[in-house]
C-alpha cells in the first residue's frame, strides 16, 4: 500500500475526465453513480450517456477502472468518450447511429483504488469478487476470491455484508439502463492476465454455458469476419478459470427474460509490455500498464475498432440477431467451437 498521505489531491484520469464531461456537456448527459471518500478526497464514479432516449432502443456500455492499478482501460474508454465528442459535431453517421441506440461511458468505476494505486477499492475490496455469488467449482488459490481478509489480494469483502458502493452503483446501472432493455451490451476493460488480448464473457462462476451462447457467437463471428486479423481469444471466461463474485455473471443472472444483455470483459495481456521491458516488473504501475508512449499509443488505436463494432452491432441489431431455426444451428456452432471437446481445467 503506498504512503497515502504524500498522494497527490486528484489524478490524470480522473481530470481527464471531468474535462472531457465539460467539453461535451451539450451533447452528453452526466451523472454520478456514487460517492467515493477516501482520506479526505471525494471521487465520483461518473457516467455519461448520449443518443436515443427510448428505453427500448439497443445500448452499449463501456467501462473501465474497475481495478484501481489498471489505467490503460480507463485510458482505453476515455479515448472512445474523446472521439465521440469530436466526431459529434460533423459525423452524420454517428448521429444517424444514435438516433437509434443509446452509449453509456464510465471510465472509471474504481476511482479510490486508482487514485491510491491499488487494485481493490479503498476498502480493500477487489470490486470484481464481490457479488455475492459462489463458483460451483474449485477456484484458483486466493486469486479465484477469498474472505482472508483486505491484507490478501482479491479480497471479496465480509460475508453476508452489503456489496461496496461502486460495485452496487455499477449493477444497479447495469440493471436500470442496460438489463431492462430488448437488447444490450457492456464491455468491461481490464489489463493483466496473459501474453494476449482476450475478450471474455459468462460464465466466470460455471463450465455451464450461458443461454444467449448463440448471439454470443453470432458476434464474434461477425467481429472476425469485419477485422480478420484482431488477435483476441473470444472464449468463455470458465476456459481460463472460475472465480466467486463475478459482477458480470451476477448482472447477466438477474437479466429478466427474454431480454438479452450481453458483457464481455476485455483483458489485456500485460505480460507481453513486461517481456519487452522487463524493468516494468519493478512499477506497480508498470506490472498493468504499458510505460512507453509508443506502446500506449498503439494499445489505444488496436482496440478501437472493438468498440466502434459493438455500437454498429448494437444499431443492426435487426439484421443479425438469430431466430427459430438459426438460433438452434448457432447454438450447434457454438457449442462445437467453445465445449467440444471439454473446456480446458
Amino acid at each position: 500500500m503506498p504512503a497515502l498521505s504524500f498522494l497527490p489531491d486528484t489524478f490524470d484520469e480522473y481530470e481527464d475526465l471531468k474535462a472531457l464531461l465539460d467539453e461535451g456537456a451539450r451533447w452528453f448527459d452526466t451523472t454520478s453513480l456514487a460517492t467515493v471518500e477516501v482520506r479526505g478526497r471525494r471521487f465520483e464514479v461518473y457516467m455519461a450517456s448520449v443518443g436515443s432516449t427510448d428505453p427500448r432502443a439497443p445500448a452499449v456500455a463501456f467501462f473501465g477502472g474497475v481495478h484501481g492499478l489498471e489505467r490503460i482501460g480507463s485510458r482505453l474508454v476515455l479515448e472512445y468518450l474523446r472521439s465521440l465528442i469530436s466526431r459529434l459535431s460533423w459525423d452524420d453517421l454517428l448521429l444517424q447511429t444514435l438516433d437509434s441506440i443509446r452509449i453509456y461511458c464510465c471510465p472509471i468505476v474504481n476511482p479510490g483504488g486508482m487514485w491510491a494505486s491499488t487494485r481493490a477499492n479503498p476498502h480493500g475490496v477487489d470490486l470484481m469478487r464481490n457479488a455475492p455469488q459462489n463458483a460451483d467449482a474449485r477456484v484458483p488459490l486466493l486469486a479465484g476470491g477469498q474472505r482472508v481478509g483486505a491484507w490478501l489480494p482479491w479480497y471479496r469483502g465480509r460475508r453476508g455484508t452489503p456489496m461496496e458502493p461502486e460495485a452496487a452503483a455499477l449493477l444497479q446501472m447495469v440493471e436500470t439502463q442496460l438489463a431492462a432493455r430488448p437488447l444490450s451490451f457492456a464491455l468491461d476493460c481490464h489489463s493483466g492476465y496473459g501474453w494476449g488480448d482476450s475478450i471474455w464473457f459468462p460464465y466466470a462462476r460455471t463450465r455451464r454455458q450461458m443461454p444467449h451462447l448463440p448471439e454470443m457467437y453470432v458476434l464474434k463471428s461477425m467481429f472476425e469476419h469485419a477485422h480478420p486479423h484482431h488477435g483476441y481469444t473470444f472464449e468463455p471466461q470458465s476456459h481460463q478459470y472460475l472465480l466467486h463474485g463475478d459482477l458480470w455473471d451476477y448482472a447477466y443472472d438477474r437479466t429478466p427474460a427474454p431480454n438479452i444483455f450481453l458483457p464481455m470483459t476485455l483483458e489485456l495481456g500485460s505480460w507481453l509490455w513486461i517481456k519487452k521491458n522487463p524493468r516494468q516488473l519493478f512499477s506497480r504501475q508498470g506490472m498493468f500498464n504499458p510505460v512507453m508512449a509508443h506502446r500506449t499509443a498503439r494499445v489505444l488505436r488496436r482496440h478501437a475498432n472493438l468498440l466502434d463494432f459493438l455500437a454498429r452491432a448494437a444499431f443492426s441489431s435487426p439484421r443479425w440477431l438469430p431466430q427459430g431455426d438459426q438460433r438452434e444451428q448457432m447454438l450447434q456452432r457454438a457449442l462445437d467451437h467453445w465445449y467440444r471437446p471439454a473446456p480446458p481445467r
